[in-house]
């Protein structure tokens, strides 16, 4: 039930990038429309939404990487929020510096740090559990 969503944003990203990235500038940035996109944002957006849909699809057989790529990102977003959003300006963006974040901008990515990192840590001890299930069972 929570697939259809997800592959649906997810080839929405990959047909569509630009209209995603347009409609993210207008959302976070003061002056959205001033970034010179970098030549490969747009086809690493597209690749990023097939890759997406690959993994909501594959289920839980990619589980453990995933949930441990989603911590591994979470921990500089919450630790640093700041130098995780002027990293990610820098590598999208021929000229970050001209970007003006809205306000809100920092602390959500530190709240989505956040919840990165919890569903990291949440995934491994019920993968835990659940490992510790089936021993017993045997």
């Amino acid at each position: 039930m929570y697939r259809l969503p997800l592959v649906a944003f997810g080839l929405l990203e990959a047909a569509f990038p630009d209209r995603i990235v347009a409609a993210a500038e207008r959302l976070a940035f003061d002056n959205p429309g001033e970034g010179r996109l970098r030549s490969w944002t747009l086809p690493m957006a597209r690749l990023e939404g097939l890759v997406f849909c690959w993994l909501v699809l594959s289920g839980k057989t990619n589980a453990p990487v995933i949930t441990r790529t989603i911590g591994v990102i979470g921990l500089p977003a919450f630790l640093a929020p700041r130098r995780f959003v002027t990293l990610a300006l820098e590598t999208a963006y021929e000229n970050p510096a001209d970007l003006e974040l809205k306000p809100w901008v920092v602390p959500a990515t530190r709240l989505l740090g956040v919840c990165y990192v919890a569903v990291a840590l949440f995934s491994r001890r019920a993968r835990a559990a659940a490992n510790q299930d089936l021993d017993t069972v045997e």
